[in-house]
């Protein structure tokens, strides 16, 4: 791909994207670290959020039905209202979908009608049904269908992953990848040190903490014999039987100091189809810290780590628990696999490493 050029400057990008942005990873580590590079290389960026900040304050909250429906009907108004904006606007590029909630009207008004080209970039199998338990009963309103839709219009396809790729190239032949990335200069800044007592440690929403119930009797077996925190960062307290447990409420500002303190990263996961689509990002932060990440061998996971080298993969309890013991004793083989870590990240998973063909998106 060639290096993108300053000539077309002084164009204008619409980030459409569902939630308000610095507020969700998905947005934050796959198109909004790149903002500033566009804004030097001369375009002008306008964003566009589906959700208002109230509206995502009260999103995954029990009950509060008609402040939620309050929120849907603020952000369709808004949204109708962006579509007579669109007009003088060179680039549009959705993220996951334009509303949140029912077809993709947005999407073909856009296409069909306003005839803009759009990017439609996506970092999870979302064509699968997936929701929490609090908005359980409204998940139909997500309308899953409408995501191949959304490809099929498109004029350029952005996956995190080869599961993902594969999907889209059904209905779309101009898919390309770009990894879910880590901004080693601005964000992730700083490594772990690695002393003890060990501190093995997850982050993730309350959505995923499901996945921790599989490592919970391998930790109870190892708290017999040695001496350790397990941290979780999340959004929501998890009822683990666990001395070691210690919960830190995820925190923007604290989240790379708070991930730092982490001596061993875990990332368990079950084999699903919805699994497969992920992008490894929980295992990336991990080792852009310098932190040895263990990691269930699901999806890109394996693409990101060669087990024993840069990272570990385990999948039965016995491996996690060999694994664990090994790093828990080992503070040198912590550091060493830590470092390799850190490395592929610069290499491949790093926002320098994929600017260009960030930035290339938008050169025609």
């Amino acid at each position: 791909m060639q290096p993108f050029t300053n000539q077309f400057m002084s164009k204008r990008i619409a980030f459409i994207a569902p939630y308000p942005f610095s507020q969700a990873p998905s947005q934050r580590f796959r198109f909004e670290q790149y903002i500033d590079a566009l804004r030097d290389h001369g375009f002008e960026v306008n964003e566009y959020a589906f959700l208002d900040d109230k509206g995502w304050a009260t999103l995954y909250k029990e009950g509060s039905t008609l402040t939620k429906a309050m929120a849907m009907l603020r952000s369709f108004f808004r949204r109708f209202l962006l579509l007579f904006k669109l007009s003088g606007i060179d680039y549009v590029f959705i993220h996951r979908e334009a509303s949140m909630i029912g077809p993709p009207i947005f999407e073909w008004i856009i296409a069909k009608i306003l005839r803009k080209k759009y990017i439609y970039d996506f970092d999870d199998a979302i064509w699968l049904p997936n929701y929490s338990e609090t908005n359980a009963k409204f998940h139909k309103l997500k309308a899953y269908g409408k995501v191949k839709k959304i490809i099929k219009w498109a004029d350029q396809v952005v996956v995190g992953n080869d599961h993902l790729k594969k999907y889209a190239l059904q209905f779309n032949s101009n898919v390309q990848i770009i990894p879910t990335t880590i901004d080693l200069k601005h964000t992730h800044t700083i490594t772990t040190a690695h002393t003890n007592p060990v501190v093995i440690g997850w982050t993730g929403t309350h959505t995923t903490v499901k996945y921790l119930d599989q490592i919970v009797p391998v930790l109870q077996k190892l708290e017999n014999d040695y001496t350790f925190e397990f941290r979780v960062i999340s959004n929501q307290a998890p009822e683990f039987e666990l001395k070691s447990l210690n919960f830190v409420p995820w925190n923007k500002s604290t989240e790379i100091e708070d991930l730092a303190k982490i001596n061993i990263g875990i990332m368990p996961m079950e084999d699903s189809k919805w699994s497969r689509g992920k992008c490894g990002f929980k295992g990336l932060q991990y080792m852009a810290l310098e932190i040895p990440a263990i990691m269930s061998p699901v999806g890109v996971n394996t693409e990101i780590v060669k087990d024993g080298e840069n990272g570990f993969l385990c999948d039965t309890p016995n491996e996690w628990e060999q694994t664990l013991r090994k790093l828990i004793e080992d503070i040198p083989l912590r550091k060493e696999i830590g470092a390799r870590g850190k490395q592929t990240v610069i290499e491949r998973y790093s926002v320098a490493a994929n600017t260009v063909n960030y930035l290339n998106l938008f050169k025609s």
